[in-house]
């Protein structure tokens, strides 16, 4: 066994111990740590198969954003844990079954990709011999920008079209909430929130005042 077998036997073990503490952990917050154990473990398998791309993509996308945005709603939600927890053992023969129906499915279609591919493989290996060889980036960005060109400008119009409508929803005026004028607050100024007042740098104290009354003299 080489060095590139052992590690991905380590990386694999821990994704495996990771993920099964994400759905066994009793704190949201450890979870949501342990998922992104999980996604550094998958980044670094990536690694192993010489997937750059997809491996800083995984870390970037779901670790840096994605995840960073989970912990910061679990922080500040006030999540009752134990009444999440009531009705878990009634769901969760139903649960089973939907998994391992699920892992079947996936096995199904991971084995037949396998055989795909070993026949592929011997069919095509000499053509394979005298291929140039490049990074996969560079190869999925030409795949991406000339086979797939269309399929990405749509994916690129919706979220265009989400990221507005997020920002539409933003911003509209509602009356149970204050709402700041961005524009006020880009053309503010100094004079408008300071006001400086000139006092005198000393102040005499009052005199101390005496009992003259004319009780106080009789």
């Amino acid at each position: 066994m080489n060095v590139t077998t052992g590690l991905f036997y380590i990386f694999s073990t821990v994704l495996l111990i990771a993920a099964f503490r994400v759905i066994t952990a009793r704190n949201p917050v450890h979870a949501v740590l342990f998922l992104v154990l999980t996604f550094f473990q998958a980044a670094m398998i990536w690694m192993l198969l010489k997937a750059e791309f997809l491996s800083i993509a995984l870390i970037l996308v779901y670790v840096g954003a994605v995840m960073v945005l989970f912990l910061f709603v679990v922080m500040m939600l006030d999540i009752n844990i134990e009444g999440m927890r009531v009705g878990f053992w009634n769901h969760f023969p139903l649960a089973a079954v939907v998994g391992v129906v699920i892992a079947l499915e996936m096995a199904a279609v991971l084995m037949g990709g396998f055989r795909i591919s070993d026949t592929a493989d011997g069919n095509s290996g000499a053509a394979m011999v005298g291929a140039v060889q490049q990074s996969n980036t560079k190869e999925l960005g030409l795949l991406m920008y000339t086979q797939y060109i269309y399929p990405l400008e749509v994916a690129a119009a919706i979220l265009l079209v989400a990221m507005f409508a997020a920002i539409a929803l933003t911003l509209r005026v509602r009356k149970d909430t204050k709402y700041l004028n961005p524009g006020d607050q880009v053309r503010v100024k100094a004079s408008d929130r300071l006001t400086v007042l000139k006092m005198a740098p000393t102040k005499t104290s009052d005199p101390a005042p005496t009992d003259s009354t004319p009780e106080t003299q009789a």
